[in-house]
């Protein structure tokens, strides 16, 4: 399951996780952002243990999108021990996205 997160840092959501963790930079406004959502629930079902998805609001969080050079939404960002290790921008079909992140875990 996506879980929307409030933190103090985002370093602290990172080294919490002992699983890679997929963040999903996000806008409620978004269009794409709202097709994501269900598709993440399904990733996120289908690697339950080995990776954690979190969803970051970009507007209440942009100084963290800037940080990462967000400029498209949405853009998932895979963290392992902390660093980005992949970047995928736009919107991805649920197996393909799965596909793409299995090779990385």
């Amino acid at each position: 399951m996506a879980v929307k997160k409030q933190f103090a840092s985002f370093q602290e959501v990172l080294s919490g996780s002992d699983l890679p963790v997929l963040v999903d930079f996000y806008a409620t406004w978004c269009g794409p952002c709202q097709m994501m959502a269900n598709i993440l629930e399904q990733v996120s079902a289908q690697l339950k243990g080995r990776l954690q998805v979190v969803k970051i609001d970009t507007d209440k969080y942009p100084q963290l999108a800037s940080q990462h050079k967000v400029y498209a939404l949405p853009t998932l960002v895979l963290f392992k021990n902390g660093q980005p290790v992949e970047r995928i921008e736009g919107v991805v079909a649920a197996d393909q996205l799965v596909q793409r992140l299995e090779l990385l875990l």
